[in-house]
């Protein structure tokens, strides 16, 4: 099956309202692609502006968070249908710096990508290990445990529409990058994963990301592995090398 290339910007806490409208408009004759899908994940504040700024053009804006409740009194949150209603298509769940600053958990987790489908959002699902757990030979074993935690309830027509980022912790913003063979590696493992909980066919649909360290550099290599689907793209994202990253 050939799985459509999705290349994902993650501008974490970066980028004023009026920053964010100056990047896209200097990005936006640079990620031009028919062939991949192109997505913003963008700073809550800057969704609508960036919502704004996108339209017309092959990209597709994502939010960094969401909440378990669509409305409440949960001061500082933001909901899915608040998501929705201001054009996101996407959202990141589970990232590792929500998972270690904010103690996110797997159980808290599954809500969310829960929440996400509910909605009609594309839930990015993140996992991924630290430097120790590599070095003592747990890498696959953590990851399936994430990966099987934050997809309990989650049925195979839904995994077949998300998308999965593994994205290695002591590669991100690290300047260290995988292997192209050890991201290749992790990406096949995820997928034979989802074949265990589900079927082949599902394995053979979900879109799988590498991220942590992706550059103009490493990016052909990287997506040319038959299990890598493209990138979540962290500080490259927020220069005009994106473009590059984009048209590999």
């Amino acid at each position: 099956m050939a799985r459509r290339k999705i290349i994902a910007g993650n501008w974490k806490m970066n980028m004023t309202p009026s920053q964010a409208v100056a990047l896209c408009a200097e990005l936006k004759d640079l990620v031009k692609s028919d062939s991949v899908d192109v997505v913003y994940c963008v700073p809550a504040i800057d969704i609508v502006p960036v919502v704004e700024a996108v339209k017309g053009t092959n990209v597709q804006v994502g939010a960094e968070n969401l909440y378990i409740e669509d409305k409440g009194a949960y001061t500082g949150e933001i909901s899915a249908p608040m998501l929705v209603d201001s054009g996101v298509k996407f959202v990141i769940i589970g990232h590792s710096e929500r998972r270690e600053y904010f103690k996110e958990d797997d159980a808290f987790l599954n809500k969310k990508v829960k929440k996400a489908f509910e909605a009609g959002l594309i839930p990015i699902l993140c996992c991924g290990e630290t430097l120790e757990q590599r070095e003592m030979g747990v890498t696959m074993d953590w990851i399936r445990l994430q990966i099987k935690s934050d997809l309990v309830g989650i049925t195979a027509d839904q995994v077949k529409s998300m998308v999965i980022a593994y994205e290695p912790i002591w590669a991100i913003g690290t300047g260290k990058t995988a292997t192209t063979e050890q991201a290749e590696e992790v990406c096949k493992g995820i997928r034979e994963c989802i074949a265990e909980i589900y079927d082949q066919a599902t394995a053979d649909a979900v879109r799988i990301q590498y991220g942590g360290s992706v550059n103009a550099g490493n990016a052909a290599e990287l997506f040319a592995q038959p299990d890598i689907d493209g990138g979540l793209v962290g500080g490259a994202s927020l220069k005009a090398d994106f473009g590059k990253i984009v048209n590999y």
